[in-house]
């Protein structure tokens, strides 16, 4: 076993080799996943505009 810690150097970077792969094939998987969620941002923002309708109806008819 390699020991990574070593300050001599003779460190093998397969390891930070093969994380920066796995994190550049994962990447457009990301990009995918957030392109597919505008349906729900649009839920957000239109429940968002509804809340602050009903309170400002709630507000209208506490101070009528």
């Amino acid at each position: 076993m390699a020991d990574t810690h070593n300050p001599q150097g003779n460190h093998d970077p397969a390891g930070s080799t093969q994380m920066f792969r796995a994190f550049v094939d994962e990447a457009p998987q990301g990009r995918q996943s957030n392109a597919s969620g505008g349906g729900s941002r649009i839920g957000l923002i239109l429940g968002a505009v509804v809340a602050v309708a009903v309170l400002a109806a709630i507000a209208w008819l506490a101070f009528k």
